[in-house]
């Protein structure tokens, strides 16, 4: 069950950031759903590969690395999905951090 809320708060933390950023654009909730649950997947899935063999940058560059690599996947997954659209490679890495602020704050507030 809480797996199901953890979803839904991330959809709509993709929905909130797409309202305050306008390089990031959601056409539905459902698209927002569909979206949550392809980043949750890449994250899980890609993500700690892409942690692996980008190591010794991210140790050069004292783990500020891993906010290109959220980017990228936040991109990734906005050039797959139909009704979830990023601009461009700033406006995911400006809209990852926003969106890992509001799913974490989100999540705090059920948890």
């Amino acid at each position: 069950m809480s797996l199901l809320i953890i979803w839904l708060l991330s959809a709509v933390s993709l929905l909130v950031v797409a309202y305050i950023l306008p390089g990031i654009t959601v056409s539905s909730f459902w698209s927002a759903l569909l979206a949550a649950l392809v980043i949750g997947l890449l994250n899980t899935l890609v993500r700690p590969v892409l942690v692996l063999l980008t190591l010794p940058i991210t140790v050069v560059t004292l783990g500020l690395f891993l906010l290109v690599i959220n980017a990228l996947i936040f991109w990734f997954a906005g050039s797959v999905l139909k009704g979830f659209h990023v601009a461009g490679f700033w406006w995911a890495m400006l809209g990852a951090v926003v969106y890992s602020i509001i799913a974490g704050l989100l999540s705090r507030l059920v948890a």
